[in-house]
Formats: C-alpha cells, sequence, structure tokens
C-alpha cells in the first residue's frame, strides 16, 4: 500500500467512526425522548383521571371550607358549591368558545361571612355585552367547577383593567381592579342555568395526549440510528 493509499485508508476509517460514533449518540438521545415521552403519557393519563373523579365527586361547600388549605394545583376542576350574593361590577374578560367569540362574566360572590369568591357565571356575545347583562338578585347557590387563576394574560396580550380590556382570568387583578376585599385566589366555572345568557357549564374538560404518538416517534428514530450503526460496523469489519 503507496502512503497516498494509507491516508486515503486512514481518513475512510476515521469518518467512518466519526458517523458510528454520531449514529450512537443519536440512538441515545432519541431513546432518552421516548423515555421521557412514556414518563409523560403516564402523568397526563394520572391528570385526566384525577380531573374526570375531581369534576365528578359531591360538590365541596365553600362556606364551611377553609380556603386557606386549598391547593389550586391538586385542586383545579373539583366540584363546588358557594352561597351568597352578587356583589360590585362585572368583569368581562375575552373569550372563545364553541358558541364562537365573546367574554366571560365574571363577578363577585360575597359570602355570608365576609369572604368573596369571584364567579365566572358564563359566556355572553359582544352584542348580548351591549345590551347588558343581567344577574340574579338576592341570595344564590352556585354549583361549579374550581379553577385556578390566570395570571399570565391571554391572546398574546397582557389585561390593561385601567382602559377595562381583560383577556385572562387573572383573580387577584381583577379583585383589585374592582376593589373587592378578602377575595379566594381561585375562581369558580359556574354550571349551565337553563336557557339564555351568561352560558355557563363550557369548562373544557378534554386534555391534549399526543404523547405515545411522540414517544413511537422517537423510539422509531432510535431504531433507525441503531441500524445505521449496524451496517457501519459490519461494513467495517467485512473489510
Amino acid at each position: 500500500m503507496t502512503e497516498r493509499e494509507g491516508q486515503g485508508a486512514r481518513k475512510l476509517s476515521f469518518g467512518l467512526i466519526a458517523f458510528a460514533a454520531f449514529a450512537a449518540v443519536c440512538a441515545v438521545g432519541f431513546a432518552s425522548l421516548g423515555v421521557w415521552q412514556v414518563e409523560r403519557l403516564a402523568w397526563k393519563n394520572s391528570l385526566v383521571a384525577a380531573v374526570e373523579e375531581r369534576s365528578n365527586a359531591a360538590p365541596l361547600d365553600l362556606n364551611q371550607a377553609d380556603w386557606g388549605g386549598i391547593d389550586t394545583g391538586t385542586s383545579e376542576y373539583q366540584r363546588v358549591s358557594v352561597s351568597g350574593r352578587f356583589e360590585g361590577s362585572d368583569t368581562l374578560s375575552q373569550a372563545v368558545t364553541v358558541y364562537g367569540g365573546g367574554f366571560w362574566v365574571m363577578t363577585p360572590l360575597l359570602l355570608d361571612d365576609g369572604r368573596a369568591v369571584l364567579v365566572n357565571r358564563g359566556f355572553v356575545t359582544a352584542d348580548q355585552r351591549d345590551a347588558g347583562v343581567e344577574r340574579p338578585v338576592g341570595a344564590v347557590t352556585i354549583t361549579g367547577l374550581l379553577r385556578a387563576s390566570e395570571p399570565d394574560g391571554g391572546f398574546l396580550r397582557s389585561n390593561d383593567p385601567n382602559a377595562g380590556r381583560w383577556y385572562s382570568r387573572d383573580v387577584a387583578e381583577i379583585g383589585a381592579a374592582g376593589g373587592v376585599e378578602n377575595l379566594a385566589p381561585f375562581f369558580i366555572d359556574a354550571d349551565a342555568s337553563g336557557e339564555g345568557y351568561p352560558v355557563g357549564g363550557l369548562t373544557v374538560l378534554t386534555f391534549s395526549n399526543n404523547h405515545l404518538l411522540y414517544a413511537l416517534t422517537w423510539f422509531g428514530l432510535t431504531l433507525l440510528s441503531l441500524f445505521a450503526l449496524y451496517w457501519l460496523l459490519r461494513d467495517r469489519f467485512r473489510r
């Protein structure tokens, strides 16, 4: 073998080793991502089961409950009930529902003990908003689902309380704008209450769950990387 041929063989050998190393790294990386998606799938299935159980459980009486002991991270979508009177002004937060675009009607509910909770009474269209939104007078009992505050804004925009523009249901911000005291750190999505507006009971309880598809994709790429590595090594040994 001449010196030039030897240099060419070494370059070829180095190229094969480098590509084999790259294929091995890809295989490990893709396999790790596949395992992570399997773990995410288990987490999502557990979340769906927990939400299903909480949303169909007997309502938790918020008049008797210690609100300080409620963790919205583990109690969101818990079915609850509460009695009180609607006080203060409505806050209309932008919404998109099966009925199209419009607004959520957020109204403070004052309890007899001085505490207050923000209630999403339901959805109204722009026309209904302009025509005026009616509310029950006197004592009412609301049943619905406990929801976590939305402090990060929505529709890629931040709330503008001074201008009366609301893009998310930020409980603390809405309470501060309306001067509501002793306000719960969560709000309630009210159940449907007959015909007309606001339309309640529109909480979406379905969650995107594509983790199995993602896991199969990553594992498929792992197999392709391993096949490439096998083909390179087999070809190298034959030589």
